[in-house]
């Protein structure tokens, strides 16, 4: 288990310039979920980006809807289990709070929670729909 004192680290260059934080892997575990959304919002704003691009599959998608032939109708809500996000309909949210990954005939639609990056399987069956969602490393 890591000291207290690395939990933590101000990173310093060899003149005593402030270069950033390091943050130990078991602090991270437990506030990335809160602190990715804060990192990207400032990113964006000091690189003057806003929002990104949205870059959906979405013709898989609606290829999906088209040939729909499940006992239910279609579903649109979606829920992370990691950090708690959640829409009732994820194409109508402003700004998008799940991207849509995949999407394909058989009733598989994968999304990543723009929160905290975890990945949402939807695994579409003809009587009954289950859900796993699955934390991500990727900080970027």
């Amino acid at each position: 288990m890591l000291n207290k004192r690395s939990w933590v680290q101000d990173i310093y260059d060899s003149k005593g310039e402030f270069l950033g934080i390091f943050i130990g892997p078991e602090v991270w575990e437990r506030v990335q979920g809160e602190v990715l959304p804060i990192l990207r919002r400032e990113i964006n704003e000091l690189e003057d980006r806003g929002e990104p691009e949205i870059r959906e599959p979405l013709d898989d998608w609606e290829n999906l809807k088209k040939f729909w032939g499940f006992n239910y109708p279609v579903d649109f809500d979606v829920q992370c289990e990691i950090c708690g996000a959640e829409t009732t309909n994820w194409q109508e949210d402003k700004p998008r709070l799940f991207l849509l990954k995949a999407a394909s005939l058989s009733g598989l639609v994968t999304f990543q929670c723009r929160n905290c990056g975890a990945k949402i399987l939807k695994k579409h069956f003809k009587d009954r729909i289950t859900v796993e969602t699955t934390a991500t490393r990727d900080y970027s």
